[in-house]
C-alpha cells in the first residue's frame, strides 16, 4: 500500500489576488495609521507651543522640545505612510512598520517624564502593533 502526497499546482500556493490585506495586517495597518497622526499632532504640540510639556529637571535623557516635536512629526509621517502600504499587503511596509513601532516605543520611552499617559498609550499600541505585524501570515488560497 502506498500512500501519494497531494499534488499542488503552482496555483494552490501562490499569493491572494487581491492587493488589500486582511485580519491581522489591517489591525496593525489601522493601528499604524492612528499611531502616525498622534505622533504628529504630538509632535505638532511641542512645535507650536511646547509649554505643554513640563520638563523634568536633572532628566538623564532631556531634550529639547523643539527637537522632540520633529522628532515625532517625523516619526508620525513615517509610521502613516507605512500603515497605508501594510493596508495595501506590501511586505516591505510590514517589516518597516516593525522597526517603526520598534524606534516609536524606544522613542516615546524616553518621553515619559514630558507626557506620561499619552507616551505610555502609544507605548501600549506600539507593542499591539508590533504584535500584529510579527504574527500576520498570509492565507493560502
Amino acid at each position: 500500500m502506498t500512500t501519494e502526497l497531494p499534488s499542488h499546482s503552482a496555483t494552490d500556493w501562490s499569493e491572494p489576488e487581491s492587493p488589500w490585506a486582511s485580519g491581522l495586517a489591517v489591525f496593525a495597518g489601522s493601528l499604524m495609521m492612528i499611531v502616525g497622526v498622534w505622533q504628529a499632532l504630538e509632535g505638532i504640540g511641542a512645535l507650536v507651543h511646547d509649554k505643554v510639556y513640563v520638563a523634568t529637571p536633572d532628566y538623564i535623557y532631556s531634550f529639547d522640545l523643539t527637537g522632540w516635536g520633529w522628532v515625532h512629526l517625523l516619526l508620525g509621517i513615517l509610521i502613516a505612510g507605512a500603515g497605508f502600504g501594510v493596508l495595501r499587503g506590501q511586505t516591505w511596509a510590514r517589516v518597516t512598520g516593525i522597526v517603526l513601532a520598534s524606534l516609536s516605543l524606544i522613542l516615546n520611552f524616553v518621553f515619559i517624564p514630558y507626557y506620561p499617559i499619552w507616551s505610555l498609550l502609544i507605548i501600549g499600541l506600539d507593542v499591539a502593533v508590533i504584535w500584529a505585524l510579527a504574527t500576520h501570515r498570509r492565507e493560502v488560497v
